[in-house]
Order: C-alpha cells, then structure tokens, then sequence
C-alpha cells in the first residue's frame, strides 16, 4: 500500500499515477484510465481528470493508493 500525501485541495487521477510511478508516463496514465484498470473508492473511474481527495482510495494493478 501506498500512503500519498496530499498537499492541496485535489490532484488529477492521471497526476497522482504519474506521481507514485505507477505508470512510466502521461499517455500510459491516460491509457489506463480510459481502458477502466482503475478503481476510486471502490468504483471504477474512467475520467482522467477526476479529482481525487483526501480520504480517496485509488486501486489500480497491485497498487493501493491511500491519499492523505
């Protein structure tokens, strides 16, 4: 499990993987989201510019996101 420190109000979904290297690059972020490999809270989410929050849980591949 990964702990994401959060220091403003929200990151995008595709900034955070890109951020936590869970992916090598934009595109392959982008990729991943539209393809729906990834989860937020629990529900898939195919927008790349969601907005994830503190307390938000992103689950993509092996990865387990916890945004704090």
């Amino acid at each position: 499990m990964i702990h994401f420190k959060l220091d403003g109000e929200y990151i995008h979904l595709i900034q955070l993987l890109k951020a936590v290297n869970a992916v090598e690059n934009g595109g392959e972020a982008q990729a991943v989201v539209s393809d729906g490999l990834v989860c937020c809270n629990g529900e898939t989410e195919y927008r790349k510019r969601y907005k994830v929050r503190k307390g938000d849980t992103i689950e993509f591949l092996n990865y387990k996101i916890m945004v704090e």
